[in-house]
């Protein structure tokens, strides 16, 4: 790989930007100042360091945050600030997307990756991957209610997969879908007259937020994924 992609590809900067790096000689590689932009290096076993640190090059990128309400889930938006915004500067940004999405008011567990293949199998209706959601809510669940939602309930045009409910107290459960549907949660606890309160998402797949606070991210690997 030629150095200056991998320099970008480890979210140093532009090109032009790693370039003039290398000219200020801020970029060493295998303890040498005597390189060029155009060298070829082996991006796993050659040593590049950058202000003294050494660069790690990961093909894929994974993320986890605990997202905050008040964000879209989204790359960019040119009225709306996103989960990109919420971003520290240490994360590589470079492809980085979320995997599907959370409500503008909706906290909790979000995954960034630019690993496209992983995005489509999360995200895939036919995989049934689960997400599980701490929920507050109006009025409590009756009986008859939760079995309608455990079988599934009709949102509008479509009727849900069968859902999990564990009961918290009267106002507060967890739910636990394998599906993504544009404003699922609520419109299911519609669908049995209730109102959603506060949502969170504390688990997708393999990953839970595990006491990440509020607006943390942390990486993490494809392991603890799926």
């Amino acid at each position: 790989m030629r150095l200056d992609r991998f320099l970008v590809e480890c979210g140093i900067g532009s090109r032009k930007e790693v370039k003039k790096l290398i000219s200020e000689n801020l970029i060493k590689v295998n303890g040498s100042y005597n390189i060029s932009a155009k060298d070829n290096i082996n991006e796993y076993s050659d040593i590049v360091e950058f202000n003294g640190e050494r660069l790690e090059y990961k093909e894929f990128r994974y993320y986890i945050m605990n997202k905050k309400a008040g964000y879209i889930t989204a790359t960019e938006d040119t009225r709306e600030a996103t989960v990109m915004d919420l971003l520290p500067e240490w994360v590589i940004k470079k492809d980085l997307a979320p995997v599907g999405r959370l409500d503008k008011d909706t906290e909790g567990l979000l995954l960034f990756t630019n690993d496209g293949k992983l995005n489509h199998r999360l995200l895939s209706p036919k995989n049934h991957v689960e997400k599980t959601y701490y929920v507050e809510i109006e009025n409590s669940l009756s009986q008859e209610d939760i079995l309608k939602l455990e079988e599934g309930v009709d949102i509008g045009n479509y009727i849900t997969l069968p859902a999990k409910i564990e009961k918290i107290s009267d106002t507060k459960i967890y739910l636990t879908i394998k599906e993504g549907k544009f404003h699922q949660v609520k419109r299911m606890l519609e669908a049995v007259d209730n109102k959603v309160y506060y949502l969170q998402r504390i688990s997708f797949a393999k990953l839970k937020l595990n006491g990440l606070a509020l607006g943390e991210v942390k990486e993490i690997d494809l392991e603890d994924i799926i």
